[in-house]
């Protein structure tokens, strides 16, 4: 007998790698959630300094409708326009 234990991860190299591969898909996650807790924290601070108060929600495309006490409101563009910059910023994140 070689001294290793049956069953052990240490049992051959292919599995040894497998366990490899998950602590490395775990750190790349752990990664990502860093980076996402950051730029969460820092769209959250630019939005709290007032940033886009005068056009953020309030561009050309953008719905809005009153009747007396009622009122809709759907950022249609603004949504569009959140949605391009986010998926160039992941795009270069990614790569």
């Amino acid at each position: 007998m070689s001294g290793r234990q049956s069953g052990s991860f240490l049992d051959n190299d292919s599995t040894l790698r497998r366990h490899i591969v998950k602590l490395e898909g775990m750190e790349g996650f752990g990664k990502a959630l860093v980076v996402a807790g950051v730029a969460l924290a820092v769209v959250g601070a630019l939005l709290w300094s007032g940033f886009g108060k005068g056009w953020l929600g309030r561009l050309p495309g953008d719905i809005h409708i009153e009747r007396g006490s009622w009122g809709f409101f759907f950022p249609v563009v603004t949504c569009i326009l959140i949605s391009i910059v986010l998926t160039i910023l992941l795009n270069i994140f990614r790569r």
